[in-house]
C-alpha cells in the first residue's frame, strides 16, 4: 500500500487503472471495512482502491468537535493495510486548502435541508473537499454509504450538475449487533449514552412498520419512542422524499424518515427508507 500525503504525490501515482475512491474521515471502523470491500469488488481484479483520511475543517460548525475528532493514524493505516487497500491518501489541511482560499462548492437546494438546517456551513464543507479531491484523485468511482443519506444525495446531484464522469455507488448503513449505526463518534457515548441510543433504530423500524400513512403520525410516532429515553434530545424527525429531500404530507415509495438526536454532547443520525 503507497501512503500519499501531497497532492504532487498523487500526481505521480499510476492512472491507468480503474480507480474507486472511498472518502473519509479516518477513525475507521467496519462500516469503513463494508466501503473497501464495496470498492475492491467495482475496481474488479485489475483496479486498484484508494482510501482518502482528511478531517475536513470546512465540515466542521465553530465551537464543534474537530480539535477532538479522533485521528489515530497508524491504527487507520494497519486498517487499510489488511484490506488490502492500493493507494492511501492521507494529506493535512495546509496542503488541501490555502490559507487565503476564496473558492468554495456551494449546493444550494437539498443543502439546506435536514442536516442543513442545523448544521447551515457543513455540506459547503462536503461539496468543497469532495470537488478537490475528485479532481486530486481522478477516481472512476467513489463510494459512501447510506446512513450519511443527505450527504449520498448531495454528491449525486453535484457530480450531475458538476459533470464529473464518476459513478457514485451507495452502501447500505452497516450496524452495531443492536441496531445501531456504525460511527466514528460512537465513541463519545458513555455506556448509557450508549445504551439508550439503540432507541434510534427500534423507533425508525416502528414508524415503517406501523402502517401509518400522514406523515404527522409517522413523525409522531418516532419522535414519542426517542423521547422515551431521558438522555435523548431531538434535534428533528422528518418523513421527506428520498430524492427531492422536500417535506411530503404522506407515506410514499421512497419516503426517508431521518432523524438527529443528542444523547449527551453527542449528535448521531439515522434514517430508513420506505419503499
Amino acid at each position: 500500500m503507497k501512503i500519499l500525503k501531497t497532492i504532487d504525490e498523487t500526481e505521480a501515482a499510476s492512472r491507468g487503472k480503474r480507480r474507486v475512491l472511498v472518502p473519509t474521515m479516518g477513525a475507521l471502523h467496519k462500516a469503513h471495512g463494508e466501503l473497501i470491500r464495496v470498492a475492491r469488488e467495482k475496481a474488479g481484479k485489475n483496479g486498484e482502491v484508494v482510501v482518502s483520511i482528511f478531517v475536513n475543517p470546512l465540515q466542521f460548525e465553530p465551537g464543534s468537535d474537530y480539535e477532538r475528532y479522533p485521528r489515530p493514524e497508524k491504527e487507520d493505516e494497519e486498517f487499510c493495510r489488511k484490506l488490502g487497500v492500493d493507494l492511501l491518501f492521507r494529506p493535512i489541511a495546509a496542503e488541501m486548502y490555502a490559507d487565503n482560499r476564496s473558492v468554495f462548492v456551494d449546493e444550494n437546494s437539498l443543502s439546506n435541508l435536514l442536516e442543513g438546517k442545523s448544521r447551515p456551513r457543513h455540506f459547503r464543507g462536503v461539496c468543497t473537499v469532495m470537488a478537490k479531491l475528485f479532481n486530486i484523485l481522478q477516481p472512476s468511482a467513489a463510494v459512501f454509504g447510506e446512513k450519511d443519506f443527505q450527504q449520498l444525495a448531495l454528491i449525486r446531484r453535484m457530480v450531475r450538475d458538476l459533470s464529473y464522469k464518476i459513478d457514485i455507488i451507495a452502501v447500505p448503513t452497516v450496524r452495531e449487533a443492536d441496531g445501531l449505526a456504525c460511527s466514528s463518534r460512537n465513541a463519545y457515548l458513555n455506556p448509557d449514552e450508549r445504551k439508550q441510543a439503540t432507541v434510534l433504530r427500534k423507533a425508525l423500524l416502528a414508524a415503517k412498520d406501523s402502517g401509518k400513512k400522514s406523515a404527522r403520525d409517522v413523525v409522531d410516532l418516532t419522535r414519542k419512542m426517542i423521547s422515551e429515553m431521558p438522555l435523548a434530545r431531538i434535534d428533528y424527525a422528518e418523513l421527506v422524499d428520498a430524492e427531492t429531500l422536500q417535506p411530503i404530507d404522506f407515506v410514499k415509495p421512497n419516503s426517508l424518515l431521518a432523524v438527529a438526536v443528542y444523547f449527551g454532547k453527542t449528535r448521531l443520525i439515522d434514517n430508513i427508507v420506505f419503499w
